[in-house]
């Protein structure tokens, strides 16, 4: 049954299919900057919504020219040397000086600004401030939610989600907590390949693929 649970968790357990799939895509990443950059220079990466244990499973944090910064809403606890952690609002940066980065980094972020307005805001930042970026988001039309672990749930009335996710196990098996599922709710629009593209023209789309079909898409200008 662990093994189960395991597998259906967050992607913040190690052990999730989650955690494994971003594992991947981290590899796939890494590939694109080792390609692009020449390591011994300095290099600063703003990473948009990022955590510390994101980064546990990544050379990058160890190479000494590399400086990794966290943005997020509240501050973030960083254990790794390399990473630091600053608050601040993905959708404006004015702390930040155009092209002050030589990359931006988001890893499913950008589906949890609440509109399609701020995500633009949120697009428009990445590519002011970075010279280059690398921005993930799930797949709106992969069938099984990315967020919820439900099949279709993306189409599903809210109002109908709310009480799979507070008063069921069908979700990751657990009960959500009703604030922090109401939260989700709220904040949560899923981007599809045509959003993405709008959002970030002339970029590269890696699609992420599972048992066939696109899980997830990232944005990306590192050739």
């Amino acid at each position: 049954m662990s093994f189960i649970t395991d597998l259906f968790a967050a992607s913040d357990n190690p052990n999730s299919l989650g955690a494994k799939l971003r594992n991947k895509r981290q590899q796939v990443f890494e590939a694109l900057f080792f390609s692009h950059f020449k390591t011994s220079e300095s290099i600063k990466i703003l990473d948009v919504g990022g955590t510390d244990y994101f980064w546990k499973n990544s050379s990058l944090p160890k190479m000494p020219q590399v400086e990794i910064t966290l943005l997020n809403l509240t501050k973030e606890k960083v254990e790794q040397p390399g990473l630091k952690s600053v608050v601040g609002d993905a959708t404006c940066m004015p702390e930040f000086e155009d092209q002050s980065f030589d990359l931006v980094f988001s890893n499913s972020v950008i589906e949890h600004v609440y509109t399609w307005e701020n995500q633009v805001k949120m697009a428009n930042e990445i590519q002011r401030v970075g010279k280059t970026f690398f921005i993930q988001t799930p797949n709106k039309y992969f069938p099984i939610e990315a967020h919820y672990a439900i099949p279709f749930a993306q189409y599903m009335p809210k109002s109908i989600i709310f009480p799979i996710l507070t008063k069921t196990r069908l979700s990751r098996l657990r009960k959500w907590d009703e604030r922090d599922a109401q939260q989700y709710l709220d904040e949560i629009l899923l981007l599809d390949e045509k959003g993405m593209r709008n959002l970030f023209p002339g970029a590269s789309i890696y699609k992420e693929k599972m048992f066939g079909m696109v899980k997830s898409l990232s944005a990306h200008n590192l050739g």
